[in-house]
């Protein structure tokens, strides 16, 4: 005949979880074993279950207390307005745009006032006040089309920067999402491995109850002690876990986000891709391939700007003034011209000929860098979804379904509790199992479909400049 207390340890092992949660560690006190008078006269106490402190604060991802719920959208709204690595992005536009503006301005004109010969003697005047002194404006003719091409090439260099701003949006919001499922991963592992703390504690009554009716051995006492407070430590690791995974997505948003729960489903939504359809996209689209080729445009405009850079330009001198030596007022006119017998500008065409060559090889290096890289996360991905499968498939029913025909088995009296015990942590076990299948096939597949981007908090990229080509006052 069974223990009452044994028979309310069962009914409470099958309950839903209790509502505390992961607690600090408390030591066992050893066993204060009395001596017996007699053989069989006096009953030795077996080790004392570790009770629970109250000191650690715990969330519940399943609470129905108001607390602050965010959604995937809303936290990609969030990033995309306030993640500084965007703003960064459309800065490097910006950027760019105003060298393009700058670089197809008209030069100035320089005004002078000179004065020729002061102060010579002459016949009857001492200290004269020369020659002749006027005002000169003296303006450069640009030729061969060179601001127009210098701001051609700054205009291109935007459009590059607009693929490296895509590229930036990508990696953030590609990292919210990871970092969505991987915070929903973290409440239910919490959730189970509270579920496996309930079990634990069920087994460590069953372990007392089965020594009082001397059907278990002080040592297995012992260690079911010892694996409770292991399912505790669990469960605290599962609760600082989902902390650390909800504050790395708060830092990612960019603003301060209040302590809550998220609403979303770790199962996978999209349609399985093959590898041929994700290797076309990723080739045809991917913001990093855009960005090369573009620059490859730059570099193609460069050349054509350093092939007229040494076509001279016409500086033209002209004004009025007194001539002191004539007594009546006079012009003066004049034009140069930079004569191109030694400096043609031959190395920065050369330079800038070989950066062209460079970028058509990094195109080519980029293009086989995303294959690469697709070809590790498509294996995750394939190799994730197969377990997805077949754990929905075959182990998560017959795991369940062992657990329901042991605890059948035990109210009709044909198993000991313990084995239905053991089958309810396989269960368990199966279901954590079954967590980190659907997190890596969500995370590869945000890969996928990003174009492999990820690392929102990193920097955003620029362009690189190309030498000393753009080592002068005025961009060209």
């Amino acid at each position: 005949m069974r223990s009452p207390f044994l028979l309310f340890a069962v009914a409470a092992g099958i309950v839903a979880l209790p509502s505390s949660g992961a607690y600090a560690q408390e030591l066992l006190e050893p066993p204060q074993a009395s001596v017996p008078d007699a053989a069989g006269h006096s009953f030795t106490r077996p080790p004392v279950i570790p009770t629970l402190p109250h000191e650690v604060a715990q969330i519940d991802p399943q609470a129905t207390a108001p607390q602050s719920r965010y959604g995937l959208e809303e936290l990609l709204s969030l990033a995309v307005n306030n993640n500084p690595t965007l703003r960064q992005s459309r800065l490097h536009i910006s950027a760019e745009l105003g060298k393009a503006l700058q670089a197809g301005l008209y030069p100035n004109p320089v005004f002078s006032y000179e004065a020729e010969q002061i102060f010579i003697d002459a016949d009857g005047d001492k200290d004269s006040p020369g020659e002749w002194q006027g005002g000169v404006i003296q303006q450069r003719f640009v030729t061969a089309g060179k601001l127009r091409l210098s701001r051609e090439k700054y205009m291109r260099r935007a459009h590059v920067a607009e693929h490296l701003a895509m590229a930036q949006r990508f990696r953030v919001c590609n990292d919210v999402r990871i970092h969505f499922y991987r915070t929903l991963a973290a409440g239910e592992t919490l959730s189970i491995q509270r579920e496996l703390q309930k079990l634990a504690e069920d087994a460590a009554v069953t372990a007392q109850e089965s020594y009082n009716m001397g059907q278990a051995r002080r040592p297995e006492v012992r260690r079911a002690n010892v694996a409770l407070q292991r399912a505790r430590l669990d469960a605290m690791r599962a609760e600082n876990a989902y902390r650390e995974q909800f504050r790395s997505l708060t830092a990612l948003v960019g603003v301060p986000l209040s302590e809550g729960m998220l609403d979303g489903d770790l199962m996978l939504q999209c349609p399985v891709v093959s590898y041929e359809e994700a290797l076309g996209r990723l080739l045809a689209e991917s913001p990093e391939l855009a960005a090369a080729r573009a620059k490859l445009a730059v570099d193609g405009a460069t050349i054509r700007r350093e092939n007229v850079e040494w076509v001279p330009d016409v500086v033209v001198r002209g004004g009025a003034g007194y001539n002191f030596d004539a007594t009546e007022t006079t012009a003066m006119a004049g034009v140069s011209l930079e004569i191109p017998l030694y400096d043609r500008n031959q190395g920065t065409v050369r330079q800038a000929r070989a950066d062209y060559a460079r970028q058509r090889e990094e195109i080519k290096r980029t293009e086989l860098t995303l294959r690469d890289r697709l070809a590790t996360v498509y294996q995750h991905y394939v190799t994730s979804l197969q377990h997805v499968h077949e754990f929905e498939r075959v182990i998560l029913p017959e795991s369940k379904a062992a657990y329901a025909e042991l605890l059948q088995s035990y109210k009709e009296n044909r198993v000991a509790w313990p084995e239905v015990l053991m089958a309810q942590r396989d269960y368990f076990d199966a279901r954590l199992m079954q967590v980190e299948n659907l997190l890596d096939a969500r995370q590869q597949e945000v890969l996928i479909h990003g174009f492999l981007l990820h690392d929102g908090l990193m920097a955003a990229p620029g362009i690189a400049p190309p030498g000393h080509i753009n080592a002068v006052p005025k961009p060209r």
